[in-house]
């Protein structure tokens, strides 16, 4: 339910271009005790005093209410079948990883890290799981042994050729 109301608080504050105002009565915001990352990111930090959430913790459900939603509801929109297809997952994979990013940005807390990881190692086993994957395969046999005996064959010529060079004496290449 806390997640909730933390995901209608930081939509309401994206979407109105405002930031959360701290009252000064009892449990304002302090400065001194929880930075931000820049005056963009007021709405995220004062979200985080509000509901006395450490950093991280705050970090956490942040991006659950917005990136991941997001994420999810565009995969959501789109058909099964183009999951699969770079072109199409390529604009909410992005948006999800600048979401994540901006967000811990802005909480002064290092990206990547262990929660984005399993997020995206997340979405990777739900959305891509499926996806069929080029694997690499051994060339066939007889250009194998084309690029084998290339080599093989040179190396003898090469020191017959250096030999005979030096046996005549000529060192006028």
């Amino acid at each position: 339910m806390r997640g909730a109301f933390i995901f209608l608080g930081v939509s309401l504050c994206v979407l109105s271009g405002g930031s959360f105002e701290a009252s000064s009565s009892g449990g304002g915001f302090k400065q001194s005790s929880f930075r931000c990352g820049n005056i963009s990111c007021d709405g995220y930090c004062n979200l985080c005093v509000e509901e006395h959430l450490p950093r991280t913790m705050c970090y956490e459900y942040l991006i659950h209410g917005l990136c991941s939603y997001q994420f999810i509801e565009e995969m959501k929109a789109m058909n099964s079948s183009s999951w699969c297809m770079w072109d199409k997952v390529k604009s909410p994979y992005n948006t999800l990883t600048q979401c994540t990013e901006n967000i811990a940005d802005c909480l002064l807390l290092p990206w990547p890290n262990k929660l984005v990881e399993q997020i995206f190692v997340d979405m990777h086993t739900s959305y891509f799981q499926e996806c069929p994957t080029e694997t690499l395969r051994d060339p066939p046999p007889n250009v194998i042994f084309a690029l084998v005996m290339t080599p093989i064959c040179l190396i003898p010529a090469m020191v017959v050729l250096v030999v005979l060079k030096t046996k005549n004496g000529d060192r006028r290449s």
